[in-house]
This record gives structure tokens, C-alpha cells and sequence, in this order.
């Protein structure tokens, strides 16, 4: 299983697919589940869905994870080929100049680019230690007119992300562009895959969701038209192991599998997700099963899918679980293989134990 991960994590990486522009990651990933012989359907906002029929008796489960990824968008074009870029998702500023960038033209089309950053001998004092606004920075594509730039494709609007790449740290640790979410994409095949082969389990949607970097869209269609009764949504899980982190909490890169006791945005859209009770129970009691340990979060600051999803119809019982990452939205994150086989083994063993007899009824769980 470790094995199809990483196969699966370093393909869908390198695969561009910013917010709104998802097609290539859709297309792969709906043949990847095609091989494992589900149906997949794509809606209007491009959601891709596919349903594992279960015991009609069960509480039905929406699975999901988004394909999207950070990034920008071609604002203008200068007369001397230079390009100027809005922000799309929560790119931090300061990682941003010398950065390299692919221009998503098309397959096989794509132009590749390098956010400038002012000549170090230029630099003066003052400006040594300022983070300039993405509003100021420009991409040089080595094209010397806008004519040049809109002859190979560029145009304003355009989609534009850091540029795809994955690195191996060691034996089962990855840095890569866009590990968030495509670890979590890359685990729900693998869920996929085994349950398909168990003949006790719920009704299970898979989706994967379009616009969550863009203020958390796709997940919220999806759900109006499934109307599930659970939803468990797969993200990553801030890492707390670095000395810039430990004040944040006790999640640690490679110690098993995540659960979101609490998130809150804080900013912006005041939304997040207190768990279900009795999906906190069902694995943390999976967890001590498997003799694996399950690690939980509790921070503002970030935000899912699932802040939404739970107020579908008379409202969805909830819970974010996820993995362990590194230097969340920079152009290299870093998660641990190790923590996404547990992830699914975890998700497996749970959702094949939601039977007819599964209570949501939260007065049936001590809180």
C-alpha cells in the first residue's frame, strides 16, 4: 500500500490543478477509480463523484477530500513581457520572489516562469528585510514583449501555480507541491480500493472537490445533492514539530493519523467544525483496535470543507481527520507516507464498522 501512495502522491503532485481549473487532476483521478471498476460523475462545478452502494439500513458516508490547489491568476500583461498576478488562496507573501511558476496554457503547452526577485547588489538596507505585496512582485517567462507572451498562449486570466515538484527527504518522507490535498486525494483511492472488496460497509460517496482554496466551494454541491447522513473530510493536519510550531499544539510528522478536535477560521469567515461525538468515538475506538495511535488538533487559523458541509439539510454529522504536514501553502510540504498508510487503514477498518445499529443521535454519546 506505502508503495501505490507514493505512486499515486508524486503523480497527482505534479499534476497542475489551481482552484477553478481542475480538469487534469479530475481525469486522473476518474481513471484511477474506473480501474478499480467504480462509476465516476462529474457535476457542474466539477466535482468528481463516485458511489459505493452499502447497506441501505446504514448511515450513508460522504468521504471527501479536495483536488485544488493555491495559486494565481495572470492580472495583466506588461508591454515589455513582464506578468503581474492576483492571489488566489492564502499564498504567503513573503515565501513568494525567485520562486518558479508553470503557466497552465495546456497539456504539453504550459509556460514555464519565475517570480522575480530584485538583484541582491540593487538591494538597498532599507529594503533588506521588507516582504514585498504579491501586488508588486512580476513572472519572467524570458519572453521580451506581450506579443511574444500572448503568442504562446498566456493571457489574462490565466491559471498560475508554483511550479509541480516533488522531493524525496528519505525512506518515507515527501516535500511537494500541493501535498495539500493531494495526499488526501491519493489516500481516498486507496479506501476506495479496499472497500470495494468488503461486502460489510455503508453507502460511500467519494468526492473529490473542487474551489476549496477558493473560499471553500465545491464540497458544499456535492453534499446538497448526496445529502449524507456522515461526512469525514480529509485534509491535512498542521505539524507541530519544528521549533517554530510547538506552541501550536502536539501533532508530530510521522506519529500516525490526525483527528480535529476544533478548528476555527478566525478571520475572514468565522466557520469551523466541532466533531460528532460519536465520530470521535468510532475511531478513536478503531484507532485502539489497530493498536495505532491517532493524534488530535485543536487551533484557529485554518478552515475545511466540512465548516459547510455540516449545515447540509437538518445538518450532516461532521469530523476533519487527516495527516501531518509541514510548511502548509509554500511551494514544498512536507507529510510522511508512514502517516498516510495509517490514515487509511484507519478509514477502512471505521467506515466497514458504520452498520444498521450506527446512532447518530448525540444524546446516545456522553459529551
Amino acid at each position: 500500500m506505502k508503495d501505490r501512495l507514493r505512486t499515486l502522491l508524486t503523480e497527482l503532485m505534479l499534476i497542475p490543478g489551481l482552484s477553478g481549473y481542475e480538469g487534469r487532476v479530475r481525469r486522473y483521478l476518474a481513471r484511477e477509480l474506473t480501474g478499480l471498476g467504480l462509476e465516476t460523475r462529474t457535476d457542474r462545478l466539477g466535482n468528481l463523484i463516485a458511489t459505493l452502494e452499502g447497506h441501505a439500513d446504514a448511515p450513508s458516508v460522504m468521504l471527501f477530500a479536495h483536488m485544488d490547489q493555491l495559486g494565481f491568476v495572470v492580472r495583466k500583461i506588461e508591454a515589455n513581457g513582464f506578468i503581474r498576478v492576483e492571489r488566489l488562496g492564502g499564498v504567503p507573501e513573503r515565501a513568494l520572489p525567485s520562486q518558479a511558476v508553470l503557466l497552465c496554457v495546456g497539456e504539453g503547452r504550459d509556460v514555464a516562469g519565475i517570480i522575480a526577485n530584485k538583484s541582491h547588489h540593487a538591494t538597498m538596507p532599507e529594503e533588506k528585510y521588507k516582504v514585498v505585496p504579491y501586488s508588486d512582485l512580476y513572472i519572467d517567462t524570458g519572453f521580451g514583449s506581450a506579443y511574444e507572451v500572448l503568442a504562446a498562449g498566456v493571457d489574462i486570466g490565466m491559471p498560475v501555480i508554483y511550479r509541480p515538484n516533488v522531493v524525496a527527504l528519505s525512506e518515507t518522507r515527501i516535500a511537494g507541491s500541493a501535498v495539500d490535498d493531494r495526499a488526501g486525494c491519493a489516500v481516498i483511492v486507496e479506501v476506495a480500493r479496499a472497500l470495494g472488496r468488503m461486502k460489510k460497509r455503508p453507502t460511500v460517496h467519494f468526492v473529490f472537490s473542487v474551489q476549496e482554496e477558493f473560499n471553500l466551494r465545491g464540497a458544499l454541491t456535492a453534499a446538497q445533492v448526496l445529502q449524507p447522513d456522515i461526512a469525514i473530510q480529509l485534509d491535512l493536519l498542521l505539524a507541530t514539530d519544528t521549533p517554530d510550531m510547538g506552541y501550536r499544539g502536539d501533532v508530530r510528522l510521522g506519529g500516525g493519523p490526525a483527528m480535529s478536535m476544533y478548528s476555527f477560521h478566525g478571520r475572514g469567515t468565522l466557520n469551523g467544525t466541532i466533531p460528532h461525538p460519536a465520530l470521535v468515538t468510532l475511531f478513536d475506538k478503531t484507532a485502539g483496535r489497530l493498536k495505532m495511535p491517532l493524534q488530535r488538533s485543536a487551533h484557529t487559523g485554518a478552515l475545511t470543507d466540512s465548516a459547510y458541509v455540516q449545515l447540509v439539510g437538518g445538518g450532516v454529522a461532521s469530523i476533519d481527520l487527516g495527516f501531518p504536514m509541514r510548511y502548509s501553502h509554500s511551494s514544498l510540504e512536507v507529510c510522511d507516507l508512514g502517516d498516510l498508510e495509517a490514515l487509511t487503514r484507519l478509514l477502512v477498518e471505521g467506515i466497514s464498522g458504520i452498520g444498521p445499529g450506527f446512532s447518530l443521535d448525540r444524546d446516545d454519546h456522553i459529551q
